[in-house]
């Protein structure tokens, strides 16, 4: 499992964790699709936000292998913002290619794109 060096580890503040210590021993827990509707909390909609912006400010518009980022905060992402890069995807793998929906983590997040000038 690839460890994304100086990515934040969670929320500032809160229990929102962004990413993994250690393999899981039961098996890779898969990246699915949740859902996210208008009447859920704030803090959550904040963590959404910060956690795109770090992959923003981490990644860019270049693909990337998910590694020890936390399945549970990327599935609130995946199928919109954050998609697979190949027609193979295992949603159960460690080095599972993914890449940003720059154009729609742009409207669903324009917070996490701040200061970009684009």
């Amino acid at each position: 499992m690839l460890k994304h060096r100086g990515f934040p580890g969670r929320l500032p503040g809160t229990d929102f964790q962004f990413i993994i210590r250690r393999p899981n021993p039961k098996g890779v827990t898969p990246i699915t699709r949740r859902e996210r509707y208008r009447d859920r909390r704030a803090p959550d909609r904040r963590a959404d936000a910060a956690f795109m912006k770090a992959l923003w400010e981490h990644f860019g518009d270049q693909p990337f292998e998910r590694g020890n980022l936390d399945a549970g905060r990327l599935s609130w992402l995946f199928g919109r913002e954050v998609v697979a890069v190949e027609e193979d995807f295992d949603p159960a793998d460690y080095e599972a290619l993914l890449v940003i929906n720059v154009d729609l983590a742009r409207q669903s997040f324009p917070e996490a794109f701040e200061g970009e000038g684009y």
